[in-house]
């Protein structure tokens, strides 16, 4: 584990049925810190996968979604004493060759590090991009893979409370001034289906999710 006596990371890794990729997720982070695999009611054998690769994992009876598996990897992280939290995609598309660049901000006391990817592949997606660019300076909110101080977690309160799809907590952070950067990541072509279904219906959450969070800023 990657300095687990001087820094404690949590890499909290949502996953709905991904077989397929959750061993080699699994145990290409966990000589980062805690591989914590949150299994949102999966049908196929994730879980037991990422158990006998070595992760910690929580089990959701029911699927929750996105945004309450990684609030139950936030809880998790915090009850294991962490000090960071790298949220991490299970199906194969992060690269690990990134997470050291995420540990030593946050261990510099950066309390946000934010990836961007190279494109963007929704139309939702770049309208959402256009917004938070524009008015807190954010250049990618759907990236998954991001890094927060536990500080600002506490802080916070909670991870997600409006189904935001991963972004409550990084727009809580910059909107109030907490220090972030921004580290532009590769992405590998992931294996299955995506992660919010069909164009249509993903749209739908990302523009549900944007308008929450105009009405959140504008409150």
């Amino acid at each position: 584990m990657y300095n687990v006596e001087e820094y404690k990371v949590g890499i909290v890794i949502p996953a709905f049925n991904e077989e397929l990729t959750i061993a080699q997720v699994v145990n290409s982070v966990k000589k980062y810190g805690y591989a914590i695999v949150v299994n949102d009611a999966s049908t196929d054998r994730t879980r037991e996968i990422a158990k006998d690769a070595g992760a910690i994992v929580i089990d959701h009876k029911n699927n929750k979604g996105y945004d309450s598996s990684l609030n139950s990897g936030f809880k998790m992280a915090e009850e294991l004493g962490c000090d960071g939290v790298i949220t991490f995609d299970a199906d194969g598309q992060h690269s690990v060759n990134i997470l050291s660049q995420y540990i030593s901000h946050l261990k510099k006391g950066v309390d946000l590090v934010l990836g961007v990817r190279p494109n963007t592949q929704r139309f939702a997606e770049w309208v959402f991009k256009v917004y938070t660019n524009f008015f807190i300076n954010w250049s990618d909110p759907l990236c998954g893979m991001k890094g927060y101080s536990m500080k600002l977690y506490k802080n916070k309160g909670c991870f997600d409370s409006y189904n935001s799809i991963g972004t409550e907590l990084a727009a809580y952070g910059i909107i109030n001034g907490y220090k972030f950067v921004e580290i532009n990541i590769p992405i590998i072509e992931r294996e299955g289906a995506p992660r919010f279904g069909s164009i249509i219906r993903s749209n739908i959450v990302i523009l549900k999710a944007l308008m929450n969070l105009t009405l959140i800023k504008n409150s």
